[in-house]
């Protein structure tokens, strides 16, 4: 199906033109291939130097930016698949969407944990190394994914115990609403989000204002650290906005009617690619150690012993 009757039938708007319709995936394509040639150096700055991969910070990041990778990818190709091939079939769809939700649901949860090993480097310096230890990190990690599988694969099991086999042979504009209509689902989810927003907020606000009181009289570390905290509260404002989705979806199409699809392609790209574009910035940029040899790589020089 083409451009036209996939607007049409999403939107209930008039379709893009060709052109605007090619410029929004050849934006979107650009920023994702952007996003993630920096990311890719961040990983290989990563995995050449051992004094990455020992410090708990650098990993909790380095997992932030894989699944941002992961996000990023995934969403792109649902994207250009919505303008090119429209409809998928439902257990592809399926695949897709678990993946994408649970991306997008782990990172929230890794800036809070991110947050709260600022609050402890700086706050409780001298149990920094006891408590924060490669292998919890590793096991944090894993309780991150966890609990977003806990948070999303009821969704898969409760259309899989209400729908019809057809229903998964059957081809669908590939949406999280299409493939898991069930009401329950949604009410699951309204609630999960909640619960998340409210826990991961609270996180970030304590280990600010820790960390805010603790930088009047301390060094210039605590300071970076409470700024860190801040571009990681910024970070989530924008992630958080995937939790109210739907909520900010209604209230654009109420604001702009006429401009609907445009709206939409804006909200996409202010929830879903700037916050990924943050990660490089707070530690490619901003941290010394990563950038000293990051440059190296991205400007394709040869690393220096």
């Amino acid at each position: 199906m083409n451009v036209s009757s996939a607007n049409v039938t999403v939107s209930g708007r008039e379709a893009d033109s060709f052109s605007k319709a090619l410029t929004k995936n050849v934006i979107v394509v650009v920023l994702g291939i952007s996003i993630n040639y920096i990311n890719a150096g961040l990983i290989h700055t990563f995995r050449k130097h051992q004094i990455f991969y020992t410090n708990p910070r650098y990993i909790l990041f380095i997992h932030l930016v894989v699944n941002d990778m992961t996000q990023v990818t995934l969403t792109i190709i649902l994207f250009v698949i919505s303008y090119t091939i429209y409809k998928l079939n439902v257990s592809i769809c399926c695949i897709f969407i678990i993946f994408t939700v649970f991306t997008t649901e782990n990172t929230p949860l890794n800036l809070a944990c991110m947050a709260v090993e600022c609050y402890i480097a700086i706050c409780v310096p001298l149990r920094h190394m006891q408590i924060c230890t490669v292998k919890r990190t590793l096991m944090l990690i894993g309780l991150i994914w966890t609990t977003s599988m806990l948070s999303v694969l009821p969704d898969l099991f409760i259309t899989l115990a209400t729908e019809p086999l057809d229903f998964f042979h059957s081809r669908v504009f590939c949406l999280r609403q299409t493939v898991f209509p069930n009401p329950l689902i949604i009410k699951k989810r309204d609630l999960t989000y909640t619960v998340f927003l409210v826990i991961v907020w609270l996180v970030i606000f304590y280990t600010y204002f820790r960390i805010l009181f603790t930088a009047k009289t301390a060094s210039k570390d605590a300071k970076k650290a409470r700024n860190t905290i801040l571009l990681h509260g910024f970070q989530l404002l924008l992630c958080m906005a995937t939790y109210v989705a739907p909520q900010l979806l209604r209230v654009v199409q109420q604001w702009f009617p006429k401009n609907y699809t445009d709206s939409r392609f804006t909200y996409y790209i202010i929830v879903q690619i700037l916050p990924r574009s943050i990660s490089p910035i707070i530690y490619g940029v901003r941290d010394n150690t990563f950038r000293k040899y990051l440059k190296r790589y991205l400007l394709c020089k040869v690393s220096i012993s």
